[in-house]
Formats: C-alpha cells, structure tokens, sequence
C-alpha cells in the first residue's frame, strides 16, 4: 500500500482534489487497492477551499507518506510558517513530493526547488523566478520531475502530473487505462502555452510593440534581431535589452513562439500540407520546424495534423 499525502490549506483550490480520482481509479483499474490517500493539514479537521466548500483534513503523523502532494491556491496569498515546516518535514521521509499548481510556491519557501527545474501556472511563473531565482523555472511544461520532486502547470494539470506518477509506479498500461477511464488524454501534446495567454506579448513601449508586430505580419521575412531592431528604430544592442526586459524572452525565442503559434493553427485546421506550413511559417524546412515543436511543445507537427484528423 503505497501511502498519498494531498496537503490541503485554508483557501485551497478545490479542483486540486481531482488527484485523489486519478489514484482511486489506478486501484480500480490493477483490481486492489495500491493507494492509501489522504488529505492533510496543519492542524487537521475541515478545511475550506476557495469556493467555499469545506473537506475535511487530517493533522500529519509520524508515518511517512510514499508520495506527498501539496496542493495550489487561486491567488498567492502568504504561507504560514507551520504549514512550510510541515512540508519540509514531510517531503524529508517521503520517497518523492509534488505540487500542483501553485502550491510550487510552498516547495520553494520550504527549500526544496533549489537548484531544481520546476513550474507553475504559467500566470505566476515569472513570480516565482523572480521571489527564488535559484529556481531554474520552465513556464511551458505540463509538469516536470527533477529527482524526487515534481511539479505540475495550472489547475488541470493536476491530472496530467498524478497520471505520471502512476506511470512511474504501476506501468504505461495502468496509467493508460486510467485515462481512457477518466476520459482525459493520457499524454496531452504540448505545453502550458496552448492553453495560455504566453504568447500574448505584451512589451510596453511603442517600440517594442512596433518590432512585434511587424514580426507577426511578416512571418516568412527576415526577422533577425538587426532587422527587428531596424524596425523598433534601436540599435541591436538596445533592442535585444529592451525586448528581454519587456516581454522575458529574447527576441529569437519570441518570433520561434510566434511562427510556432501560427503553425499549429494551420495543423489545426487540418487542410495544409507540412511543405506548406513550414514555408508560411518562415520556418524555411521541416527539420527545423521539427526540432522547434519538439522544443516546445514535446510533440512533432505530426502529432497536431494527427489530432487534427481525428477531431474532424
């Protein structure tokens, strides 16, 4: 019996408890019961989410947790001293700990991201870089595992990271059959990206806005930092400094995200051949439109144009 601690505070985001389906399903689909889950918090007894709703809660113990889970908030609000000091005791005599969501920001008040790669929702990623730099912050993954912590992307996310450690237990089968029983993806292609504003750029001098602009009207052209700074009226050293400082991505990586975006739209649509797409896209051949999809999304373009046909 594998031990699952789901570390609740007052004020909780409710939807985090949808892990406690995907272990309760694992027990159902390999027919006995692998997971024990728990909820637990600082001092135990009902403890009311965001919505209102109220769960009740058990104060921690001295048995360690196989897994522990700690579970995010809808709004960064400060965390009590108790509540890190119970992680960081936890997580010290647990095989492997998890957060969903925001609750990335207890591990790091606890210590425990450090050094390590991690996310968060994609809306407080560049907050949590910024308030613990030691953090090497990944704000496009669905989750991430770095030794035995792991963390997960926004809300719904949570499901993605639970059916991950099921896998790393159970087998690739079990965690399939999970999803098809939950009706969710088992994988879902890509990252935090697809499904956020992050490629909504939003510099805010006139400059800036000017260069990207001219770079999503003009996908196919040269969008090379001289010719985008020629267009912000900088020098390429100012614009490359300016545009980080505005938007956290170098210049290169923008106009990538944006040629990517436009990419996977035309998959989408499902009437474009790839020779098409990669020329339209300015990505100038299929290797390196490959490698960019890769890079983000963890999937190849075959894989949307794949999804696509299904979809239709």
């Amino acid at each position: 019996m594998r031990r699952v601690g789901l570390v609740v505070f007052p004020g909780f985001q409710i939807l985090d408890l949808v892990v406690v389906t995907v272990f309760e399903v694992a027990n159902v689909i390999a027919g006995r019961a692998i997971y024990d889950v728990h909820l637990v918090s600082e001092t135990g007894g009902l403890v009311v989410s965001s919505a209102g709703v109220a769960v009740d809660s058990r104060a921690p113990d001295e048995l360690a947790y196989d897994t522990l889970m700690v579970a995010g908030q809808m709004e960064i609000t400060p965390t009590s001293p108790g509540l890190v000091d119970l992680v960081r005791d936890a997580a010290r005599v647990s095989r492997r700990t998890a957060s969903v969501c925001t609750g990335a920001f207890i591990l790091a008040e606890a210590g425990l991201l450090e050094g390590r790669r991690a996310t968060t929702h994609w809306v407080y990623a560049r907050t949590l870089q910024r308030d613990f730099p030691a953090v090497r912050m990944d704000e496009d993954c669905i989750f991430i595992q770095d030794g035995p912590i792991w963390t997960s992307a926004g809300m719904t996310a949570a499901i993605d990271l639970s059916l991950a450690l099921v896998e790393a237990d159970l087998g690739v089968e079990i965690s399939r059959a999970v999803a098809r029983k939950m009706v969710v993806y088992h994988r879902r292609p890509g990252g935090q990206s697809q499904f956020s504003a992050l490629l909504e750029l939003e510099p805010r001098s006139d400059r800036i806005q000017k260069a990207l602009r001219y770079a999503r009207e003009n996908l196919t052209a040269d969008l090379s930092v001289e010719k985008l700074a020629e267009v912000a009226n900088l020098s390429p050293r100012q614009f490359s400094r300016a545009f980080h400082a505005e938007t956290g991505q170098s210049p290169a990586k923008a106009v990538e995200n944006l040629r990517l975006e436009a990419a996977r739209v035309l998959m989408e649509e499902g009437r474009h051949p790839i020779e098409i797409i990669v020329r339209e896209t300015g990505f100038g051949d299929r290797e390196r439109m490959r490698r960019a999809f890769l890079r983000a999304f963890g999937q190849p373009p075959q894989a949307f144009q794949r999804m696509a046909r299904l979809s239709a």
